[in-house]
Formats: C-alpha cells, sequence, structure tokens
C-alpha cells in the first residue's frame, strides 16, 4: 500500500491513494489552515469507521440479510498532552432492514471489531480503549 501527501501552502495537503484518489486536508485557522479540509486526525477516525462499516455491511449481505442503511457514529477522545493521541473511540451502528435479527448485527459486529477491521483492531493493540454498540431499525 502507498500513498502521497502533497503540501499546497499553509496547513493545507491533498493527499493521494496508491488507488488513485485523492482527499484534502488542512488545519483549523488558529494552526495556520483556512478550514478548507479534513484533519488528518479526523482522516484516521473515518478510516476506523469506513473500515469496520465496510466490514459489517458486508458480512450481513454474506448472510443475505435485507439491509438498506448503515451508518456508524464515531466518538473519539484524545490524549490532553502532545502528542494528543486517541485514548478512546466508540462506534455505534444504526443499521436498518427488513426483519433484520439483532443477533445478526450483533455478529457482524462483533466479527468486525475482533477479526476484520484493521484499523480498529491496530489502535486496539496500540492501547486506544475501542468500544462497539448498535441499533437495528425496521424499514
Amino acid at each position: 500500500m502507498q500513498a502521497t501527501i502533497k503540501w499546497v501552502d499553509g496547513r493545507l495537503f491533498v493527499g493521494e491513494s496508491g488507488s488513485g484518489h485523492t482527499v484534502v486536508m488542512d488545519g483549523p485557522p488558529d494552526h495556520g489552515g483556512r478550514n478548507l479540509g479534513v484533519r488528518p486526525m479526523e482522516m484516521l477516525l473515518l478510516g476506523i469507521g469506513g473500515c469496520s462499516s465496510f466490514d459489517v455491511v458486508d458480512i450481513l449481505q454474506k448472510g443475505r440479510h435485507d439491509i438498506v442503511h448503515c451508518t456508524a457514529e464515531l466518538t473519539a477522545e484524545r490524549a490532553d498532552s502532545v502528542p494528543a493521541v486517541f485514548t478512546k473511540i466508540h462506534l455505534h451502528f444504526k443499521v436498518t432492514g427488513k426483519n433484520l435479527p439483532a443477533a445478526a448485527v450483533e455478529r457482524a459486529v462483533k466479527l468486525s471489531a475482533e477479526k476484520y477491521c484493521s484499523a480498529s483492531i491496530m489502535l486496539g493493540k496500540a492501547g486506544v480503549e475501542i468500544s462497539h454498540d448498535f441499533e437495528v431499525i425496521e424499514g
């Protein structure tokens, strides 16, 4: 896996993934940025949410469950001192489907957390307290 980060100006950077996709990152004005893009630590949080959501949807679809929406809401806490690493991350899944068993969603979330989501498992091994919960919405 490869990526390239190019400095534009101020605190504005453009990241390009090895697969050719780009994303804009910037800082807040009080740190020399212009708030034109997502913060790098937000990118990390988005990556965890995307990785885990990918797993949950994939597992449920492979189980032939009729899901129509999946949203992961993440909240995180960071250390008060430099480096301001994540200390806690919580993922709350809202999964909408027709006749969707809660046990199936619970299993998908657990498999992602314990076996498949490389991003959250890696951070968990680094000492970040990671927790998950979910709700099933009939739809």
